[in-house]
């Protein structure tokens, strides 16, 4: 199980530093900030972006930490 983890964390790894996940990251917060004024930039649009970068941050934690052993 433990390798299994291990190979999918240094192909997760691999895909996140490609340059196209890099721009489709980066798209991503453009049409979200884009978006506000359809929005009126309210908490609930807010919320999105906040809740959606703290969720991959906490993940890529433990899968830089994988990678990094």
């Amino acid at each position: 199980m433990a390798d299994l983890f291990a190979r999918w964390a240094n192909r997760a790894a691999t895909l996140a530093g490609h340059y196209l996940t890099f721009l489709a990251a980066a798209s991503v917060v453009l049409i979200w900030a884009a978006s506000g004024p359809f929005f009126g930039f309210s908490e609930t649009w807010q919320l999105v972006i906040n809740t959606g970068t703290t969720i991959i941050t906490f993940l890529m934690v433990f899968l830089i930490q994988n990678t990094q052993n």
